[in-house]
């Protein structure tokens, strides 16, 4: 295996300083397992049976097409927090990686046995948020809403964050606003059900303890560092 390879050479002058290149591969392949597991069950179990949990509670929230904003806003606020949460330091994210894979097989487990819809209101109106709310029930279909891959996303985002030295405690607080933000934007455009929070929070929360507790952290860094390693040389993952 070379020391060097002239992409690794190249990464490392342009984009290294921005992206650890051992975040590079991993940032990818959460990015890649999440839209296998969600679009893949739903062309999987498209013609189950989906129950509709929605409560009392869920009816009394009102429809506010405005929250699209947040909803749509929280695409950036997810890669920009994963790529901060990168540059925190190889282990730690390998083990937050790690955590995100695991929480998203167990959500497997969840959309696999407990298949859910709902029924979305009807948008009326014009104007721009009116459009993009359109847009997005058009591109997302009602199902595998618990647990809320959007509130588990969201949390992961300030678990990676809440204990760093090296970011300031303001970024933390906004962090952690703007993933609550988010959680609430999931009930006002009736994306979500309100228990899909909960279940989207206490996943993130369990898969980083068991992150955090075990060496299962090191099947994600050995097989992505086994690839990195050839495509950009092994230099660049020495200890």
């Amino acid at each position: 295996m070379k020391q060097e390879t002239g992409l690794g050479r190249w990464y490392q002058r342009y984009i290294g300083k921005w992206i650890p290149m051992y975040g590079l591969l991993p940032l990818i392949g959460c990015c890649l397992f999440n839209s296998i597991i969600y679009t893949g069950t739903q062309i999987a179990l498209k013609s189950a049976y989906h129950y509709d949990l929605t409560s009392e509670w869920d009816r009394k929230i009102p429809f506010v097409r405005e929250w699209v904003l947040i909803y749509v806003l929280s695409f950036a606020f997810w890669a920009l927090s994963y790529i901060v949460i990168a540059r925190e330091g190889k282990k730690k994210w390998y083990r937050f990686a790690a955590a995100d894979m695991m929480s998203r097989l167990i959500c497997m487990v969840f959309f696999v046995f407990l298949p859910t819809t709902n029924v979305r209101p009807e948008v009326v109106g014009d104007g721009f948020t009116a459009w993009l709310i359109r847009l997005i029930y058009a591109l997302d279909a009602p199902t595998n809403l618990f647990p809320s891959i959007h509130c588990l996303v969201s949390w992961f985002c300030f678990i990676g964050v809440r204990r760093s030295r090296k970011l300031p405690l303001w970024y933390k607080a906004f962090t952690c606003i703007f993933a609550l933000m988010i959680c609430a934007s999931t009930q006002f455009t009736k994306q979500h059900y309100l228990v899909d929070i909960p279940g989207g929070i206490l996943i993130a929360e369990l898969c980083w303890f068991i992150s955090n507790h075990t060496k299962c952290y090191q099947i994600i860094r050995h097989f992505f560092e086994g690839i990195g390693k050839r495509i950009f040389g092994v230099s660049y993952y020495d200890e």
